[in-house]
């Protein structure tokens, strides 16, 4: 048994464990298995893996040659994998690869934080390329929810409720193998979301979840964005994705980043200011994800527990908290009203034109904007009362005595 080819046991392996697996995650692994492990390992009879802890070391070093970390450590936690199951099928003694280090952790990707106006003129650009409101709200959403791609992306109009001003995140939007699909179903040729009420299988099921339990949420929007979702809504077809390609249907990830995202964060011939395609770059390299870790941030920053901040992004709490802490209406008020708050400040940050193109295109905000207009008016008009106030008294008081008990008049 020890002599069995890699690629014969990785191939048993793989379909005893396909029935228990997502379709992501099953497609993921055969991709791994022939993409990498089985043009480099195939041939080798297992005992002869376990006898080459150096090969496998030296394997390693040249994958790191190639890819990014995360794409190593994807590969080798597979074949470590494969190498357990072989273990516990008693067909080699002990997994060779144990103690290989894979990634020195001395360096990691850097991640990007925006601004609120970073974020808000990017979305603009997506406005003015193409995709109008479906752009800006899908660039304000990916900062001001934290949400995954797939969450974002598979919304439909019935997720969205107006009473709590909240988005649904149960069955996201999933690419597996090339293919889209929303619930369970493949909707990749489809200009609406086949929700239905049909009994799906057990399978089906699984595969439409999220990515865990406490994945599973209702996100509220904060005010104003709010108000434009449901403008923009009122625009779709009442069983229908909320963003969709040029054609109507849901988006791929790829697509969508190299025609849209890229220029609306990169710009255009950023490096060449002479181009009559000039625009600069707002943050190059700002990912979709990191505006996952833009909304982390702003919340960590504004003060939020960090229990709110896990439930609203989806990630489970960690240690005793889930079972004490819990997210509490104040807790969910707190959030937006400072994301309110941030998003407000953006565009009044904003230049006048730029203002009033905004407004134009999401009257909705008019009253908002007008309102905290004011507001700042009123508190400079009160800071520099101040400021004067204190010139002619010391002691903040008019024909008051100053510190000495003489008139200061």
């Amino acid at each position: 048994m020890a002599e069995i080819r890699f690629e014969d046991f990785a191939n048993q392996w793989h379909a005893a464990v396909t029935g228990r697996l997502s379709d992501n995650t099953r497609v993921k692994y055969r991709r791994y298995l022939d993409k990498q492990l089985i043009p480099r390992w195939g041939d080798w009879p297992m005992i002869g893996i376990f006898n080459s802890h150096f090969d496998i070391e030296t394997w390693v070093t040249h994958l790191h040659g190639e890819y990014e970390d995360s794409s190593v450590a994807s590969y080798f936690g597979c074949f470590s994998t494969i190498m357990n199951a072989a273990v516990k099928a008693r067909v080699i003694p002990a997994n060779p690869c144990s103690g290989i280090r894979v990634t020195g952790g001395e360096w990691e990707s850097e991640k990007f934080v925006a601004t609120p106006l970073q974020v808000l003129r990017a979305s603009m650009r997506l406005y003015e390329n193409e995709l109008g409101l479906s752009g800006l709200l899908f660039g304000l959403l990916n900062a001001y929810t934290g949400g995954r791609w797939g969450e974002l992306a598979g919304q439909t109009r019935p997720e969205y409720d107006e009473v709590k001003k909240a988005i649904a995140v149960f069955e996201p939007l999933k690419e597996i193998d090339g293919r889209l699909f929303k619930s369970g179903a493949d909707v990749t040729e489809r200009t609406d979301p086949l929700l239905t009420t049909a009994r799906r299988s057990r399978r089906s099921k699984r595969n439409a979840r999220t990515k865990s339990p406490a994945g599973e949420r209702w996100v509220p929007l904060p005010p104003s964005i709010a108000a434009i979702y449901e403008l923009f809504l009122a625009t779709r077809p009442s069983e229908s994705f909320v963003f969709t390609s040029l054609h109507g249907k849901p988006w791929y990830r790829s697509n969508f980043r190299q025609r849209f995202w890229r220029p609306a964060w990169d710009g255009v011939d950023a490096d060449k200011p002479s181009s009559k395609r000039y625009v600069p770059a707002i943050m190059s390299g700002f990912r979709f994800h990191e505006g996952r870790h833009t909304h982390a941030t702003w919340l960590t920053e504004d003060g939020i527990p960090e229990v709110a901040r896990r439930g609203r992004l989806g990630h489970k709490v960690k240690g005793m908290g889930r079972v004490y802490d819990h997210v509490t209406p104040e807790m969910e008020r707190q959030i937006l009203a400072a994301l309110e708050e941030r998003w407000i400040a953006s565009v009044l940050a904003l230049e006048e034109d730029e203002r009033q193109k905004l407004l134009g295109r999401v009257p909705v905000i008019r009253d908002t904007i007008k309102k905290a207009q004011q507001e700042a008016a009123m508190l400079a008009a009160k800071l520099v009362g101040g400021e004067r106030f204190s010139q002619i008294s010391p002691t903040g008081t008019l024909g008051g005595e100053s510190s000495g008990g003489r008139d200061a008049s």
